[in-house]
Protein backbone atom coordinates (compact mmCIF):
# COMPACT_ATOMS: atom_id res chain seq x y z
CA UNK A 1 0.00 0.00 0.00
CA UNK A 2 1.42 3.39 -0.99
CA UNK A 3 2.07 6.31 1.34
CA UNK A 4 -0.98 7.98 -0.25
CA UNK A 5 -3.12 5.39 1.54
CA UNK A 6 -3.61 7.77 4.48
CA UNK A 7 -4.86 10.57 2.23
CA UNK A 8 -7.05 8.18 0.23
CA UNK A 9 -8.60 6.68 3.36
CA UNK A 10 -9.49 10.08 4.84
CA UNK A 11 -10.69 11.49 1.51
CA UNK A 12 -12.79 8.53 0.30
CA UNK A 13 -14.23 7.14 3.54
CA UNK A 14 -16.51 9.91 4.85
CA UNK A 15 -17.59 7.97 7.93
CA UNK A 16 -14.02 7.28 8.93
CA UNK A 17 -13.04 10.90 8.25
CA UNK A 18 -15.57 12.32 10.73
CA UNK A 19 -14.92 9.47 13.17
CA UNK A 20 -11.20 10.29 13.01
CA UNK A 21 -11.64 14.05 13.46
CA UNK A 22 -14.04 13.53 16.38
CA UNK A 23 -11.52 11.23 18.08
CA UNK A 24 -8.74 13.76 17.58
CA UNK A 25 -10.73 16.61 19.10
CA UNK A 26 -11.81 14.54 22.10
CA UNK A 27 -8.26 13.32 22.76
CA UNK A 28 -6.96 16.87 22.32
CA UNK A 29 -9.27 17.87 25.15
CA UNK A 30 -7.96 15.11 27.42
CA UNK A 31 -4.36 16.31 27.11
CA UNK A 32 -5.24 20.01 27.08
CA UNK A 33 -6.53 19.92 30.65
CA UNK A 34 -3.71 17.67 31.94
CA UNK A 35 -1.13 20.48 31.85
CA UNK A 36 -3.46 22.77 33.81
CA UNK A 37 -3.98 20.05 36.44
CA UNK A 38 -0.21 19.55 36.81
CA UNK A 39 0.23 23.27 37.35
CA UNK A 40 -2.53 23.42 39.98
CA UNK A 41 -0.90 20.59 41.95
CA UNK A 42 2.53 22.22 41.96
CA UNK A 43 1.03 25.66 42.66
CA UNK A 44 -0.99 24.60 45.70
CA UNK A 45 1.00 21.64 47.10
CA UNK A 46 4.48 21.50 45.43
CA UNK A 47 4.28 17.69 45.79
CA UNK A 48 5.94 15.29 43.36
CA UNK A 49 4.05 12.43 44.97
CA UNK A 50 0.71 14.08 44.19
CA UNK A 51 1.74 14.30 40.53
CA UNK A 52 2.20 10.53 40.56
CA UNK A 53 -1.04 10.03 42.47
CA UNK A 54 -2.96 12.17 39.96
CA UNK A 55 -1.72 10.01 37.09
CA UNK A 56 -2.42 6.89 39.14
CA UNK A 57 -5.97 8.04 39.94
CA UNK A 58 -6.59 8.85 36.27
CA UNK A 59 -5.29 5.51 35.03
CA UNK A 60 -6.88 3.63 37.93
CA UNK A 61 -10.29 5.07 37.05
CA UNK A 62 -9.53 4.35 33.39
CA UNK A 63 -8.91 0.72 34.40
CA UNK A 64 -11.46 0.09 37.15
CA UNK A 65 -14.54 -0.30 34.95
CA UNK A 66 -12.82 -1.66 31.83
CA UNK A 67 -14.33 -5.18 31.99
CA UNK A 68 -17.81 -3.65 32.18
CA UNK A 69 -16.96 -1.02 29.56
CA UNK A 70 -15.83 -3.76 27.20
CA UNK A 71 -19.14 -5.51 27.70
CA UNK A 72 -21.01 -2.25 27.08
CA UNK A 73 -19.05 -1.78 23.84
CA UNK A 74 -20.23 -5.22 22.71
CA UNK A 75 -23.84 -4.90 23.93
CA UNK A 76 -24.71 -1.20 23.40
CA UNK A 77 -24.45 1.00 20.32
CA UNK A 78 -20.82 2.13 20.30
CA UNK A 79 -21.49 5.51 18.71
CA UNK A 80 -24.05 6.29 21.40
CA UNK A 81 -21.54 5.43 24.12
CA UNK A 82 -18.95 7.77 22.59
CA UNK A 83 -21.45 10.63 22.42
CA UNK A 84 -22.54 10.16 26.05
CA UNK A 85 -18.95 10.22 27.32
CA UNK A 86 -18.21 13.45 25.43
CA UNK A 87 -21.33 15.21 26.75
CA UNK A 88 -20.53 14.32 30.36
CA UNK A 89 -16.95 15.53 29.97
CA UNK A 90 -18.15 18.96 28.82
CA UNK A 91 -19.48 19.61 32.32
CA UNK A 92 -16.62 17.91 34.17
CA UNK A 93 -14.05 20.09 32.38
CA UNK A 94 -15.90 23.21 33.55
CA UNK A 95 -15.96 21.92 37.14
CA UNK A 96 -12.16 22.38 37.42
CA UNK A 97 -12.64 26.16 37.32
CA UNK A 98 -13.68 25.94 40.98
CA UNK A 99 -10.28 24.64 42.19
CA UNK A 100 -8.85 27.38 44.40
CA UNK A 101 -6.53 25.84 47.00
CA UNK A 102 -5.04 22.65 48.46
CA UNK A 103 -8.37 21.82 50.14
CA UNK A 104 -9.88 21.35 46.65
CA UNK A 105 -7.38 18.70 45.56
CA UNK A 106 -9.60 15.77 46.54
CA UNK A 107 -12.50 16.70 44.32
CA UNK A 108 -10.18 17.83 41.52
CA UNK A 109 -8.70 14.33 41.59
CA UNK A 110 -12.23 12.84 41.68
CA UNK A 111 -13.42 14.82 38.64
CA UNK A 112 -10.22 14.01 36.76
CA UNK A 113 -10.66 10.33 37.56
CA UNK A 114 -14.25 10.33 36.33
CA UNK A 115 -13.16 12.02 33.11
CA UNK A 116 -10.55 9.33 32.53
CA UNK A 117 -13.09 6.58 33.22
CA UNK A 118 -15.33 8.12 30.57
CA UNK A 119 -12.34 8.43 28.23
CA UNK A 120 -11.69 4.73 28.83
CA UNK A 121 -15.21 3.91 27.68
CA UNK A 122 -14.75 6.16 24.63
CA UNK A 123 -11.44 4.51 23.67
CA UNK A 124 -12.78 0.97 24.12
CA UNK A 125 -15.84 1.70 21.98
CA UNK A 126 -13.75 3.53 19.36
CA UNK A 127 -11.13 0.78 19.01
CA UNK A 128 -13.80 -1.91 18.79
CA UNK A 129 -15.76 0.05 16.16
CA UNK A 130 -12.83 0.92 13.90
CA UNK A 131 -12.67 -2.39 11.94
CA UNK A 132 -16.37 -1.94 11.07
CA UNK A 133 -15.93 1.38 9.27
CA UNK A 134 -12.79 0.58 7.25
CA UNK A 135 -11.96 -2.32 4.95
CA UNK A 136 -9.64 -5.13 6.03
CA UNK A 137 -7.00 -3.80 3.64
CA UNK A 138 -7.16 -0.35 5.30
CA UNK A 139 -7.12 -1.59 8.90
CA UNK A 140 -3.37 -1.20 9.47
CA UNK A 141 -3.43 2.22 7.82
CA UNK A 142 -6.40 3.30 9.95
CA UNK A 143 -4.71 2.10 13.14
CA UNK A 144 -1.46 3.83 12.26
CA UNK A 145 -3.41 7.02 11.61
CA UNK A 146 -5.41 6.49 14.81
CA UNK A 147 -2.22 6.18 16.86
CA UNK A 148 -0.70 9.17 15.08
CA UNK A 149 -3.88 11.08 15.87
CA UNK A 150 -3.57 10.24 19.57
CA UNK A 151 0.02 11.43 19.43
CA UNK A 152 -0.81 14.63 17.57
CA UNK A 153 -3.54 15.32 20.13
CA UNK A 154 -0.94 14.77 22.86
CA UNK A 155 1.55 17.09 21.11
CA UNK A 156 -0.85 19.90 20.40
CA UNK A 157 -3.04 19.44 23.47
CA UNK A 158 -0.11 19.51 25.89
CA UNK A 159 1.83 22.22 24.09
CA UNK A 160 -1.12 24.52 23.36
CA UNK A 161 -2.44 23.82 26.84
CA UNK A 162 0.88 24.92 28.27
CA UNK A 163 0.83 28.12 26.20
CA UNK A 164 -2.77 28.95 27.12
CA UNK A 165 -2.17 28.34 30.82
CA UNK A 166 1.00 30.44 30.73
CA UNK A 167 -0.67 33.36 28.95
CA UNK A 168 -4.30 33.27 30.08
CA UNK A 169 -4.51 31.03 33.14
CA UNK A 170 -6.23 27.76 33.95
CA UNK A 171 -9.82 29.09 33.76
CA UNK A 172 -9.55 29.86 30.04
CA UNK A 173 -7.89 26.46 29.51
CA UNK A 174 -10.78 24.58 31.12
CA UNK A 175 -13.39 26.54 29.10
CA UNK A 176 -11.57 25.70 25.85
CA UNK A 177 -11.33 22.08 27.03
CA UNK A 178 -15.11 21.82 27.45
CA UNK A 179 -15.63 23.23 23.94
CA UNK A 180 -13.47 20.48 22.41
CA UNK A 181 -15.79 17.80 23.80
CA UNK A 182 -18.82 19.66 22.42
CA UNK A 183 -17.31 19.79 18.93
CA UNK A 184 -16.40 16.09 19.09
CA UNK A 185 -20.00 15.27 19.99
CA UNK A 186 -21.45 17.25 17.09
CA UNK A 187 -19.18 15.42 14.65
CA UNK A 188 -20.28 11.99 15.89
CA UNK A 189 -24.04 12.54 15.85
CA UNK A 190 -24.66 12.14 12.07
CA UNK A 191 -22.45 9.04 11.65
CA UNK A 192 -23.64 5.50 11.00
CA UNK A 193 -21.33 2.95 12.67
CA UNK A 194 -22.13 -0.73 11.87
CA UNK A 195 -21.99 -3.22 14.72
CA UNK A 196 -22.52 -6.97 15.16
CA UNK A 197 -24.11 -8.17 18.40
CA UNK A 198 -23.50 -11.56 20.02
CA UNK A 199 -26.84 -13.41 20.23
CA UNK A 200 -25.49 -15.48 23.11
CA UNK A 201 -25.23 -12.26 25.14
CA UNK A 202 -28.85 -11.19 24.80
CA UNK A 203 -31.05 -10.41 27.80
CA UNK A 204 -30.67 -8.11 30.76
CA UNK A 205 -27.32 -6.32 30.82
CA UNK A 206 -27.21 -6.39 34.62
CA UNK A 207 -28.08 -10.06 35.15
CA UNK A 208 -25.91 -11.37 32.31
CA UNK A 209 -22.92 -9.09 32.76
CA UNK A 210 -20.72 -11.42 34.83
CA UNK A 211 -21.38 -14.32 32.46
CA UNK A 212 -20.58 -12.22 29.39
CA UNK A 213 -17.42 -10.78 30.94
CA UNK A 214 -16.31 -14.34 31.76
CA UNK A 215 -16.92 -15.37 28.13
CA UNK A 216 -14.60 -12.55 27.06
CA UNK A 217 -11.91 -13.78 29.46
CA UNK A 218 -12.34 -17.34 28.16
CA UNK A 219 -11.77 -16.00 24.64
CA UNK A 220 -8.43 -14.51 25.72
CA UNK A 221 -7.31 -17.57 27.70
CA UNK A 222 -8.21 -19.94 24.86
CA UNK A 223 -5.66 -18.32 22.53
CA UNK A 224 -2.08 -18.18 23.89
CA UNK A 225 -0.99 -15.75 21.18
CA UNK A 226 -3.80 -13.36 22.11
CA UNK A 227 -3.13 -13.84 25.84
CA UNK A 228 0.46 -12.76 25.24
CA UNK A 229 -0.31 -9.83 22.96
CA UNK A 230 -2.66 -8.11 25.42
CA UNK A 231 0.38 -7.72 27.70
CA UNK A 232 2.28 -5.73 25.03
CA UNK A 233 1.19 -2.29 26.20
CA UNK A 234 1.44 -3.32 29.87
CA UNK A 235 5.04 -4.42 29.37
CA UNK A 236 5.89 -0.87 28.31
CA UNK A 237 3.70 0.91 30.88
CA UNK A 238 5.14 -0.88 33.94
CA UNK A 239 8.12 1.46 33.57
CA UNK A 240 6.80 3.94 31.00
CA UNK A 241 4.06 5.22 33.30
CA UNK A 242 6.59 6.61 35.76
CA UNK A 243 8.91 7.82 33.03
CA UNK A 244 6.31 9.70 30.99
CA UNK A 245 3.82 10.54 33.71
CA UNK A 246 6.13 11.71 36.52
CA UNK A 247 9.76 12.10 35.48
CA UNK A 248 9.04 13.99 32.23
CA UNK A 249 6.75 16.35 34.13
CA UNK A 250 9.52 17.09 36.63
CA UNK A 251 12.05 17.51 33.82
CA UNK A 252 9.75 20.09 32.24
CA UNK A 253 9.39 21.87 35.56
CA UNK A 254 13.20 22.15 35.76
CA UNK A 255 13.61 24.08 32.49
CA UNK A 256 14.93 27.45 33.66
CA UNK A 257 14.01 29.75 30.79
CA UNK A 258 10.28 28.87 30.53
CA UNK A 259 7.44 28.61 33.01
CA UNK A 260 6.36 25.28 34.47
CA UNK A 261 3.26 24.96 32.28
CA UNK A 262 5.18 25.50 29.05
CA UNK A 263 7.97 23.23 30.30
CA UNK A 264 5.45 20.41 30.75
CA UNK A 265 4.13 21.09 27.27
CA UNK A 266 7.58 20.97 25.65
CA UNK A 267 8.37 17.49 26.98
CA UNK A 268 4.89 16.17 26.26
CA UNK A 269 5.18 17.62 22.76
CA UNK A 270 8.37 15.60 22.20
CA UNK A 271 6.61 12.52 23.55
CA UNK A 272 3.67 13.08 21.19
CA UNK A 273 5.91 13.55 18.14
CA UNK A 274 7.50 10.17 18.82
CA UNK A 275 4.26 8.28 19.34
CA UNK A 276 2.96 9.85 16.14
CA UNK A 277 5.98 8.89 14.03
CA UNK A 278 6.22 5.35 15.43
CA UNK A 279 2.98 3.92 14.01
CA UNK A 280 3.63 5.44 10.59
CA UNK A 281 7.15 3.96 10.43
CA UNK A 282 5.90 0.61 11.73
CA UNK A 283 3.29 0.40 8.98
CA UNK A 284 5.84 1.40 6.33
CA UNK A 285 8.71 -0.92 7.26
CA UNK A 286 7.18 -3.87 9.17
CA UNK A 287 4.89 -5.51 6.64
CA UNK A 288 5.20 -9.16 7.73
CA UNK A 289 2.61 -9.58 10.52
CA UNK A 290 4.05 -13.00 11.42
CA UNK A 291 7.10 -11.22 12.85
CA UNK A 292 5.13 -8.61 14.78
CA UNK A 293 4.71 -10.50 18.11
CA UNK A 294 8.47 -10.71 18.68
CA UNK A 295 9.12 -7.29 17.16
CA UNK A 296 6.76 -5.74 19.71
CA UNK A 297 9.04 -6.88 22.53
CA UNK A 298 12.13 -5.55 20.79
CA UNK A 299 10.47 -2.16 20.41
CA UNK A 300 9.98 -2.06 24.20
CA UNK A 301 13.71 -2.75 24.62
CA UNK A 302 14.60 0.01 22.14
CA UNK A 303 12.32 2.46 23.95
CA UNK A 304 14.04 1.61 27.24
CA UNK A 305 17.51 2.12 25.72
CA UNK A 306 16.59 5.60 24.50
CA UNK A 307 15.14 6.48 27.91
CA UNK A 308 18.42 5.34 29.44
CA UNK A 309 20.15 7.94 27.28
CA UNK A 310 17.53 10.50 28.34
CA UNK A 311 18.59 10.01 31.95
CA UNK A 312 22.25 10.43 31.03
CA UNK A 313 21.57 13.57 28.95
CA UNK A 314 19.70 15.71 31.49
CA UNK A 315 22.73 17.93 32.18
CA UNK A 316 23.40 18.37 28.46
CA UNK A 317 21.65 20.34 25.70
CA UNK A 318 17.85 20.43 26.01
CA UNK A 319 17.38 19.66 22.31
CA UNK A 320 19.35 16.41 22.69
CA UNK A 321 17.17 15.29 25.60
CA UNK A 322 13.99 16.14 23.66
CA UNK A 323 15.26 14.20 20.62
CA UNK A 324 15.93 11.14 22.80
CA UNK A 325 12.45 11.38 24.33
CA UNK A 326 11.03 11.51 20.81
CA UNK A 327 12.97 8.40 19.76
CA UNK A 328 11.93 6.49 22.89
CA UNK A 329 8.28 7.15 22.11
CA UNK A 330 8.73 6.39 18.43
CA UNK A 331 9.49 2.83 19.52
CA UNK A 332 6.58 2.77 21.97
CA UNK A 333 4.23 4.04 19.25
CA UNK A 334 5.24 1.11 17.04
CA UNK A 335 4.56 -1.27 19.92
CA UNK A 336 1.10 0.22 20.38
CA UNK A 337 -0.10 0.07 16.78
CA UNK A 338 1.24 -3.42 15.99
CA UNK A 339 -0.30 -4.95 19.11
CA UNK A 340 -3.61 -3.17 18.44
CA UNK A 341 -3.83 -4.37 14.82
CA UNK A 342 -3.06 -7.97 15.82
CA UNK A 343 -5.82 -7.87 18.43
CA UNK A 344 -8.31 -6.48 15.92
CA UNK A 345 -7.37 -9.11 13.35
CA UNK A 346 -7.51 -12.07 15.74
CA UNK A 347 -10.73 -11.24 17.62
CA UNK A 348 -14.34 -11.44 16.36
CA UNK A 349 -16.40 -8.23 16.28
CA UNK A 350 -18.84 -9.41 18.97
CA UNK A 351 -15.93 -10.18 21.35
CA UNK A 352 -13.65 -7.28 20.47
CA UNK A 353 -14.87 -4.81 23.08
CA UNK A 354 -14.30 -7.22 25.96
CA UNK A 355 -10.84 -8.16 24.75
CA UNK A 356 -9.79 -4.53 24.30
CA UNK A 357 -11.15 -3.67 27.74
CA UNK A 358 -8.83 -6.30 29.26
CA UNK A 359 -5.95 -4.84 27.26
CA UNK A 360 -6.76 -1.38 28.67
CA UNK A 361 -7.23 -2.77 32.19
CA UNK A 362 -3.80 -4.41 32.26
CA UNK A 363 -1.92 -1.43 30.84
CA UNK A 364 -3.69 0.85 33.33
CA UNK A 365 -2.71 -1.34 36.29
CA UNK A 366 0.90 -1.22 35.10
CA UNK A 367 0.67 2.54 34.70
CA UNK A 368 -0.78 3.03 38.20
CA UNK A 369 1.96 0.95 39.84
CA UNK A 370 4.62 2.79 37.85
CA UNK A 371 3.46 6.36 38.52
CA UNK A 372 2.88 5.91 42.25
CA UNK A 373 6.27 4.22 42.61
CA UNK A 374 8.03 7.00 40.71
CA UNK A 375 6.34 9.75 42.70
CA UNK A 376 7.04 8.03 46.02
CA UNK A 377 10.70 7.34 45.26
CA UNK A 378 11.53 10.88 44.19
CA UNK A 379 9.46 12.68 46.87
CA UNK A 380 11.14 10.69 49.64
CA UNK A 381 14.63 11.20 48.27
CA UNK A 382 15.37 7.59 47.33
CA UNK A 383 16.31 8.73 43.81
CA UNK A 384 16.93 12.03 42.09
CA UNK A 385 15.50 12.77 38.65
CA UNK A 386 18.46 11.32 36.74
CA UNK A 387 18.63 8.16 38.86
CA UNK A 388 14.87 7.67 38.57
CA UNK A 389 14.88 7.85 34.78
CA UNK A 390 17.87 5.50 34.48
CA UNK A 391 16.44 2.89 36.89
CA UNK A 392 13.00 2.89 35.24
CA UNK A 393 14.65 2.70 31.80
CA UNK A 394 16.50 -0.43 32.91
CA UNK A 395 13.20 -1.89 34.14
CA UNK A 396 11.67 -1.20 30.72
CA UNK A 397 14.55 -2.97 28.96
CA UNK A 398 14.12 -6.01 31.22
CA UNK A 399 10.36 -6.04 30.62
CA UNK A 400 10.89 -5.92 26.85
CA UNK A 401 13.38 -8.81 26.97
CA UNK A 402 10.92 -10.95 28.94
CA UNK A 403 8.11 -10.20 26.48
CA UNK A 404 10.35 -10.98 23.51
CA UNK A 405 11.37 -14.45 24.72
CA UNK A 406 7.81 -15.38 25.75
CA UNK A 407 6.59 -17.47 22.80
CA UNK A 408 3.45 -19.54 23.55
CA UNK A 409 2.05 -22.07 21.10
CA UNK A 410 -1.26 -21.58 19.35
CA UNK A 411 -4.34 -23.69 20.19
CA UNK A 412 -7.10 -24.60 17.77
CA UNK A 413 -10.14 -23.25 19.65
CA UNK A 414 -13.24 -21.81 17.97
CA UNK A 415 -15.67 -19.14 19.12
CA UNK A 416 -18.32 -21.85 19.55
CA UNK A 417 -16.04 -23.84 21.86
CA UNK A 418 -15.69 -20.81 24.12
CA UNK A 419 -19.45 -20.24 24.34
CA UNK A 420 -20.04 -23.89 25.21
CA UNK A 421 -17.31 -23.79 27.87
Amino acid sequence: MSDNAYIRLVRENKTYRQFWIAAFISMFGEWFNTIALFLLILKYTDSELLLGILMAVRMGCFALMQPFFGLLADRVNRKRLMIITNVLQIFLALAFIGVDGPEDMWWMFLCSGIMMALHGLYVTAERAALPNIVSKEDLTTANALDSATWSTALCLGAFVGGLVVSEYGVTVAFIIDSITFLIGTLLLIPLTVPQTFDKASSGSLITSSLKDIWIGQRRIQSDPRLFRIIFAKTSWNIAGGGLAGVFLVLAGNNIDFVGAALGFGIFFFARGVGTGIGPILARRFFKDSEKWPRLIGLLIVVSGIFYLFVGLSLEGPLLLTLALVTLAHTASGGNWVLSTVLTQQWVEDEMRGRVFSTDMLLLSIGHVISTISAGYLIENGYVNLEQGIISFACLMILSGVIFTVWNPRQKNTTHADILVA
